[in-house]
């Protein structure tokens, strides 16, 4: 056993609390790795506030970079310092969505008890399979990517789910082809990697719609070629205007039931609308059937970009290291793990594009 800090969940909606916890040693596939960096992701902030459930206590965090410092056996291709990029996308690499190269659905994903314990023995939950809002966690092997050790840990720890989810949605998910018009709603952390996924794929042209003018000038910079604000009415009329016709692909980045229901009216004939934000459980949606029906539009959902990690997180990693993706101004503000509080505090705000938690390793 390990002694770590930790940020720590005990009550839904209430701050987090920095608890010493017990680390479990790395068992059969198992990789511990000691944190570099953290960033706040709106999931970890919507399970917190109890939006989807679960047990508690827990330690939540997904969005991670660290190196390597325990590993466990039967685990090829890996050392003990080597920098890694930690995601929650764990996957057997056998069952038929495994298979099919849907790992992000794993039908089979196992994993064995959670690895935190409180001193006197209280199991503690290791959430969305990481529990990163830690100095250290202990993961199975198919969540790591190893990456060059030039890339910062913050751009690091990005490319564990806010980037590849965004770009993943529109690449993969979306199936963008250049020349293709797309409209992404929501331009915060995932929207702007969406927009990003949109450029690097080669849209026409790239239509951001936010409630927020400084967060359309923020799409603007990553490769928006248009900004509707959301607050307008009938915003759509405004994106159909600026490009002329009907979206090809609408991506949905928010998890907000008067996005989802505005979404489909953007949409040409034939187009493809990407279901990448998660309201809270039972929320609902309404949609007129028969405009999908006529159009010949689909509605696609999008779990973490449809992405396979040991493919998608290198190539984006190239990208960022030609420049032509851009990670490090994603980053807002960076924070100590004391400071967490804070920094989801400014994240709720919705002026932060990605906050990090940094540990002093």
């Amino acid at each position: 056993m390990t002694r770590i800090k930790a940020a720590i969940c005990t009550e839904f909606g209430a701050p987090l609390s920095i608890e010493d916890l017990e680390l479990r040693s790395p068992q059969t596939g198992e990789v511990e790795v000691t944190l570099e960096a953290v960033a706040i992701c709106h999931s970890d902030i919507s399970y917190a506030d109890g939006a989807w459930g679960g047990d508690l206590p827990a330690v939540y965090g997904h969005e991670a970079a660290g190196r390597v410092t325990a590993i466990g056996d039967g685990v090829n291709g890996l050392k003990t310092g080597d920098r890694v990029c930690v995601t929650l996308i764990r996957a057997c690499g056998t069952c038929p969505n495994c298979a099919s190269g849907r790992p992000v659905i794993c039908a089979d994903p196992g994993g064995a008890t959670s690895p935190l314990s409180r001193s006197d023995g209280t199991p503690v939950v290791q959430a969305m399979n990481c529990g990163a809002f830690a100095e250290k966690v202990v993961v199975d092997a198919s969540q790591l990517v190893k990456l060059p050790d030039t890339m910062p840990p913050e751009s690091v720890a990005l490319l564990a789910c806010g980037v590849i989810t965004g770009i993943g949605a529109v690449v993969n998910a979306g199936k963008l082809r250049a020349g293709e018009d797309v409209v992404v709603i929501g331009a915060g952390g995932v929207g702007l990697n969406a927009i990003q996924g949109a450029r690097i794929a080669g849209a026409r042209r790239i239509i951001a719609v936010d409630m927020s003018q400084d967060k359309l000038d923020d799409a603007m910079e990553f490769g928006a070629t248009h900004g509707v604000l959301a607050t307008e009415k009938a915003p759509w009329k405004q994106a159909i205007k600026a490009m002329g016709r009907g979206a090809d692909l609408v991506a949905v980045t928010v998890g907000a039931i008067p996005a989802y229901n505005s979404a489909p009216r953007y949409l040409g004939w034939g187009g493809r609308m990407v279901m990448i934000g998660m309201p809270a459980s039972g929320a609902m949606a309404e949609y007129e059937p028969v405009v999908p029906a006529f159009m010949g539009q689909g509605f696609i959902g999008s779990k973490m970009g449809d992405v396979v990690i040991s493919r998608d997180i290198p190539w984006m990693a190239d990208l960022y290291q030609q420049g032509r993706l851009k990670l490090d101004e994603l980053v807002s503000g960076r924070f100590t793990l004391d400071q967490i509080n804070d920094a989801i505090a400014d994240t709720k705000s919705g002026k932060a594009r990605r906050n990090v938690i940094l540990f002093d390793t």
